[in-house]
């Protein structure tokens, strides 16, 4: 069991008074200690209600955000995760911009060993964008050539369809 001050730098978690936020804001991000960082092990949060802004109209685009990673030494806690992706609700920008914000972003916040951030978009005009980004340091080198690889042959599957 965690005790008070393993969790005294998690502000949002257990907090009465949640305020979402209106812009996007990375700042939200919280990390707690891994107690397991000798063992590799996946951690994966599955979003199925991302909005963001299209940065041209300003009209909403609606996504499934599927975030998995190998954590080193720090973990993103959940409810300032969540908060953090409510943070695009008004954030104009292009579904492969927010894929890598991000992925790159919980990369700066947290240092894992390897991160991929999925996107699937539900079509406007008449057209899905499901964007795929991913990282990992150099013992992982292999994992991130197999998961991109992988990302290539789905899409592939789907422009056969």
């Amino acid at each position: 069991m965690r005790n008070n001050e393993e969790l005294s730098d998690l502000s949002l978690l257990g907090s009465n008074g949640t305020k979402y936020p209106v812009d996007y804001d990375p700042s939200l991000l919280e990390t707690f200690d891994n107690k397991h960082p000798e063992g590799e092990y996946v951690v994966t949060f599955d979003c199925p209600e991302f909005t963001t802004l299209c940065p041209k109209t300003g009209q909403p685009d609606f996504g499934h955000i599927v975030i998995t990673y190998i954590p080193r030494l720090k973990m993103v806690e959940s409810k300032s995760l969540k908060l953090y992706l409510f943070s695009f609700r008004n954030h104009g920008d292009f579904h492969e911009d927010c894929v890598n914000i991000i992925m790159k972003d919980l990369f700066k916040l947290m240092d894992p060993r390897y991160i991929e951030v999925r996107g699937k978009f539900m079509p406007r005009g008449g057209i899905s964008i499901h964007p795929f980004a991913n990282m990992g340091d150099a013992e992982h080198a292999d994992l991130v050539e197999l998961r991109r690889r992988q990302a290539i042959a789905e899409s592939l599957k789907l422009s056969e369809k």
